[in-house]
């Protein structure tokens, strides 16, 4: 019986691990993770901090939206290969913070809550697409790099 060696041991697994460890490593990916973790933290405590939690379903709505986008770009300091893809559902969390106020029950959409959100929402929703751009990034400038010497393609008269 022959044992094959473990997926992880693969010269590509590791150069992708590097290449996502080198593009959370930068200064901006550590800025919009910092960024998105405040965002998620205010939007769970806005209904608090603005002063509309009266309104309890989107006072509801806002602190569970704002744990789970928290813990949706929380991740990508620790284990940017495995969590890069929920980069998109914090982007749909963004969206829906700022359509939350008019679709939430109940008559939620004050001044303070609809400003809130949407402003929030906004932020949210930049955040998680720079992030989720940040693997494009990072394997946008891979591709390029490895068309540097020898990589010429060569036709049948040269």
């Amino acid at each position: 019986m022959t044992t094959h060696p473990s997926i992880e041991q693969h010269p590509d697994v590791a150069e992708m691990r590097s290449r996502f460890e080198r593009a959370t490593a930068t200064p901006r990916a550590q800025a919009i993770e910092t960024l998105a973790l405040l965002t998620g933290l205010y939007l769970a405590a806005s209904p608090w901090i603005v002063g509309f939690n009266g309104l309890t379903t989107l006072a509801v709505c806002n602190l569970i939206t704002g744990v789970a986008y928290a813990l949706c770009m929380g991740g990508f300091g620790s284990a940017y290969e495995r969590t890069h893809a929920m980069a998109w559902a914090a982007a749909a969390i963004g969206a829906w913070t700022i359509v939350a106020p008019w679709v939430v029950s109940g008559n939620v959409d004050t001044t303070r809550s609809v400003v809130s959100n949407v402003i929030v929402g906004c932020v949210a929703l930049l955040l998680a697409v720079a992030m989720a751009a940040m693997k494009s990034d990072s394997s946008g400038s891979s591709r390029s790099r490895g068309r540097g010497r020898g990589d010429r393609n060569v036709g049948p008269m040269g």
